[in-house]
């Protein structure tokens, strides 16, 4: 294929990479055996990029969903940080998945391999539908429960857990990108010159804006319904930010039906919230950082063969010169907002 390139790149590989690869059954049943389960030796592999998640069925018909945390991401601190929000949220009366108690009180245990470990937790399975076209009832009552998730992060910090900004999420992106040889030489400049005039106006528009404990990566897929409404799942990027962010991502789309939707959940976020009209201004500009964010994270994984599989296409020059046009009509919206 034209402009295609082969790499052979080991950017960040952490030195359990190849045992988390390798997680066999063997390891998975032992894990949640060891947690006090007793299995009946089937599981399923579920769908996740970043961990090694899995379906475990138990003797007493429950099953349950082992999440294996990639070694380096996160430390046992920041994972207690995600679990105690769950924690919080579910005695507010949220719908989520939390976690287990493993050996007492601690929900979180470690497979001893190597000299840290492979960090896991057990869930409980949760059985819906995702929604991606919801209702307008339904959008209300997602932005209700959205306030209600922001009202509870608001009460507490999470003292291990960063706070979204451009030097958190926008900068170390930037810099796998560069460092990962992914980004062709001819690209470079133009590639970097927007991202950087984005990041300026990036770090304007989140300045001064009230931040506090969110989901992070809140989208449809990360939701499901049952008959009760919606259950909030995978707070693995949980974080100090804006509450808008939690909010676009649930209506990203820049059309008509998208405006639409985005007004709908608001209504039902400010029957228990109060959500200023000019923390609007923060969409463009975060849909932006998610762009480069989410280019620095296949990047920063591509030594994982399951993304030199998935993400073949960036090793063509037609990604990074779509990724270049995709940011340049991104700082026009947010230079010029009344002109598209």
């Amino acid at each position: 294929m034209e402009g295609e390139r082969t790499l052979d790149i080991q950017l960040g590989e952490h030195p359990l990479a190849q045992q988390f690869q390798n997680l066999g059954p063997r390891d998975i049943l032992d894990a949640v055996e060891g947690a006090g389960f007793e299995c009946t030796g089937r599981l399923i592999a579920l769908n996740s990029y970043e961990n090694r998640v899995y379906q475990v069925d138990t003797v007493d018909s429950t099953p349950l969903v082992a999440k294996f945390y990639r070694p380096g991401r996160w430390s046992v601190e920041t994972i207690e940080d995600e679990h105690d929000f769950l924690f919080e949220l579910a005695e507010a009366g949220l719908s989520v998945a939390e976690p287990h108690a493993i050996g007492g009180e601690y929900s979180l245990a470690t497979l001893p391999i190597g000299d840290s470990g492979i960090h896991y937790a057990i869930f409980p399975k949760v059985v819906g539908r995702v929604n991606d076209e919801p209702t307008e009832t339904e959008l209300r009552q997602l932005g209700r429960d959205i306030a209600l998730l922001h009202g509870v992060g608001q009460l507490e910090d999470a003292a291990f857990r960063s706070r979204l900004s451009v030097e958190t999420w926008g900068e170390p992106a930037l810099r796998a990108i560069k460092e990962s040889g992914l980004l062709p030489s001819h690209l470079s400049a133009a590639y970097c010159d927007v991202v950087g005039r984005l990041f300026q106006l990036i770090e304007e528009r989140l300045r001064g804006v009230p931040v506090h404990r969110i989901h992070g990566d809140c989208h449809h897929a990360n939701l499901l319904w049952n008959d009760e409404g919606p259950v909030f799942l995978d707070f693995d990027d949980f974080i100090h930010g804006p509450a808008v962010q939690d909010v676009w991502m649930l209506a990203p789309s820049i059309d008509q039906g998208g405006q639409w939707r985005r007004t709908v959940l608001l209504q039902g976020y400010r029957e228990v919230a109060h959500f200023a009209d000019d923390w609007l201004r923060l969409v463009e500009p975060l849909r932006a950082l998610r762009i480069i964010r989410y280019a620095g994270w296949v990047c920063r994984r591509w030594h994982d063969p399951t993304f030199q599989r998935t993400f073949a296409h960036v090793l063509t020059d037609r990604f990074w010169a779509d990724e270049v046009q995709s940011l340049r009509e991104q700082l026009a919206r947010i230079e010029y907002p009344e002109q598209m």
